[in-house]
């Protein structure tokens, strides 16, 4: 199972690598450049506005889903039908709510019409990601891999062209990257829907029985309120830096943010494959530390590298990238990221709970990750601006990942590794005075940088988090 899992996980990181750094440094950058902070960080508050009320547009059903499928792939027949109907109503009940509440909030003109915009790109893509749930629980990761850029590479397409043509470029205006993405994500939808036709007996009919609408509905409640409390401590405090201290504010924290995005991509992933796998995995009772030390061992070392680099060229990064960053824009940037090592093991072992269905926990643990990240917020924003939100978002991530370790090794009754543990946090030590080396030397900082990268992936060779030995072996023909 772990020659498989790693097999896949590569092809999915690499079609990946190939497409979403193009799309956000490429698209996602330039868009936010062209239309300016004040447009660009409306439009992210909007955004994560919508993100906040995503409880009721996915309501659990994707993970619930997943989980059902991956244990009983038979099922999905019988449960497509209910679960397309399902997905309408909640779709139309949450465009209904998120765009009172944005007016409630104060929104008026252009920005509730750009809300609508957002909210319909939303809709569509929770139609996407629930037919790529559905090819993911049968295991076909390769394919979902493919989907889950599809949309994007349809936009680097489309928008790069009214980006960069001169005739376009010049007009072009946050309401136009809007407008693509509604595009894309459709011709992704009915993509997703004709490769799930080819995979699995299902078809485009829907089925508004109440009683079992009402059902999946119940049972995905706890899926449902954890989605929602996420989507507070991990996307309010956009829409918090806009409303209380500005929308140039909210502009820097969003610049910042899109780079954190692009780390956790790789996570997400990992999450995404991990959910199915995890799930059959523990039906048929097999051993998953395996699979954990793959994760990890893949994930942390990078996110420590990735916290460091940050830390010594934060500022020389948002610069390149920004030209019209400095300092500060380089600060947030840093503390932004210093908070990916937490989400990557938030990836692997808060996944582990929700396949082994420990919902009660994982609930109680995003409680108390909103009462920190609202009541630090509160407090550092109206001071302090985005580099408040920068650190609070540190303080929760990290917190809440010692917390989902602890829980999810207490109920997986995963063994203590003390070797293992202190060769990850011995390769922090040695990663920062490697970059601290690297940042001395009398040279341009990109090549500081490059010569940082290289030793660090080195010594993660050294420290056999990854083996040359064991990658060759995956091409190889498996022995009975």
């Amino acid at each position: 199972m772990r020659k498989f899992f790693v097999k896949n996980i590569l092809f999915v990181l690499a079609v990946n690598i190939l497409i979403k750094p193009a799309w956000i440094f490429l698209i996602d950058r330039t868009v936010q450049n062209r239309v300016g902070h004040a447009a660009y960080g409306t439009y992210q508050a909007l955004f994560n506005l919508a993100l906040i009320f995503q409880i009721i547009l996915d309501f659990g059903l994707n993970n619930y889903n997943s989980r059902i499928i991956s244990q009983k792939p038979d099922s999905l027949k019988e449960m497509f039908p209910v679960m397309l109907s399902a997905r309408i109503v909640l779709i139309l009940f949450y465009a209904s709510l998120v765009f009172i509440t944005g007016f409630a909030l104060g929104y008026r003109g252009w920005e509730l019409g750009l809300l609508s915009g957002v909210l319909l790109i939303q809709g569509i893509t929770v139609m996407v990601q629930y037919f790529r749930s559905n090819i993911a629980a049968l295991h076909h990761f390769r394919t979902d891999g493919i989907l889950s850029v599809t949309d994007r590479f349809l936009m680097i397409l489309i928008c790069g062209f009214l980006l960069f043509f001169p005739a376009t470029a010049k007009h072009f205006r946050i309401e136009w990257f809007v407008f693509c993405q509604v595009g894309c994500y459709s011709a992704a939808a009915i993509i997703s829907f004709w490769v799930l036709r080819k995979i699995a007996p299902v078809r485009l009919h829907f089925k508004f029985h109440t009683g079992g609408v009402l059902q999946i509905i119940k049972e995905s409640l706890p899926y449902a309120l954890l989605i929602f409390l996420m989507s507070i401590y991990t996307r309010a405090d956009t829409m918090l830096i806009e409303r209380m201290a500005g929308k140039e504010q909210a502009g820097i924290y969003s610049a910042a943010y899109r780079l954190l995005d692009v780390g956790n991509i790789f996570g997400l992933m990992f999450a995404n494959m991990l959910l199915p796998l995890f799930g059959r995995m523990l039906a048929q009772k097999d051993d998953i530390v395996p699979i954990i030390r793959v994760c990890v061992n893949m994930l942390l070392p990078v996110a420590f590298m990735a916290a460091v680099g940050a830390f010594f060229y934060g500022t020389d990064i948002m610069h390149m990238l920004y030209p019209a960053s400095g300092v500060y824009d380089g600060a947030v940037f840093s503390w932004l990221i210093a908070s990916l090592p937490a989400f990557c093991m938030m990836y692997v072992y808060s996944t582990l709970l929700t396949a082994s269905g420990d919902l009660k926990i994982l609930n109680r643990l995003a409680l108390l990750g909103v009462a920190i990240s609202l009541g630090v917020n509160f407090v550092m924003i109206p001071r302090h601006g985005a580099w408040g939100a920068a650190v609070t978002a540190f303080i929760t991530q990290s917190t809440l990942a010692l917390g989902f370790i602890i829980f999810a090794s207490k109920k997986n009754h995963l063994p203590v590794n003390l070797k293992w543990t202190f060769a990850h946090l011995g390769f922090f030590g040695l990663v920062i005075a490697i970059g601290y080396g690297a940042h001395l030397l009398p040279i341009k900082w990109l090549l500081q940088l490059g010569i940082f990268a290289v030793i660090c992936l080195g010594c993660m060779f050294l420290f056999r988090f990854i083996s040359v030995k064991a990658l060759l072996g995956l091409f190889k023909k498996e022995t009975a």
